[in-house]
């Protein structure tokens, strides 16, 4: 398990590398971490997101959930115990990888992975993410600089839900969250 500030300073070191041997002619295709987080919600860099936040920061405190503000795409998600967090830094100009492309990509992997379990997935062409009916069970995120990826993907194995009740799940109203565990 790894907090969320410690898993963001280890992407921007993974970053910083990816770059340098890109700069120095030797590309490499990136890492991915794969982490599980103490509980924390975190609010991308778009402005309303902040509007889907439905508890005070002292009522999160008091569920022992944390608040970060983070600099990727998307809007405002929940991270927490039971919950597969992978963040893939790539070099997506040496992968040949558009954005759109790749944000495709981070969901056909994750598809194929409840197709291992059995559990039937799709994308919804109005919202990124994979899931089972009309419920999310895997929420995404990306920044990119210089075509190289931060940030990833969050799905949900044995995650507690009840802690997306604090907020409105990727800003998305009237649409719910599910786990590999209650499918």
């Amino acid at each position: 398990r790894l907090g969320y500030r410690e898993a963001y300073d280890l992407q921007c070191a993974h970053v910083e590398e990816v770059l340098a041997s890109r700069l120095a002619g030797r590309p490499q295709p990136g890492f991915v971490l794969f982490v599980e987080h103490d509980p924390v919600i975190t609010l991308s860099r778009r402005a309303s997101a902040s509007d889907h936040l439905l508890a005070s920061e002292a009522d999160l405190r008091a569920d022992g959930i944390a608040l970060e503000h983070t600099d990727r795409g998307g809007d405002i998600t929940y991270h927490g115990p039971g919950q597969l967090v992978a963040y893939p830094i790539l070099d997506l100009e040496h992968l040949r990888f558009r954005l759109h492309d790749y944000m495709r990509f981070l969901e056909t992997v994750v598809i194929r992975v409840c197709d291992a379990w059995d559990l039937e997935t799709r994308r919804d062409p109005c919202a990124t993410g994979v899931w089972v009916g009309d419920a999310k069970i895997c929420a995404m995120g990306v920044r990119v600089r210089r075509w190289i990826s931060m940030h990833g993907l969050a799905l949900n194995v044995t995650t507690d839900l009840d802690h997306f009740r604090h907020i409105v799940p990727c800003g998305l109203h009237g649409r719910t969250v599910t786990s590999l565990q209650k499918e």
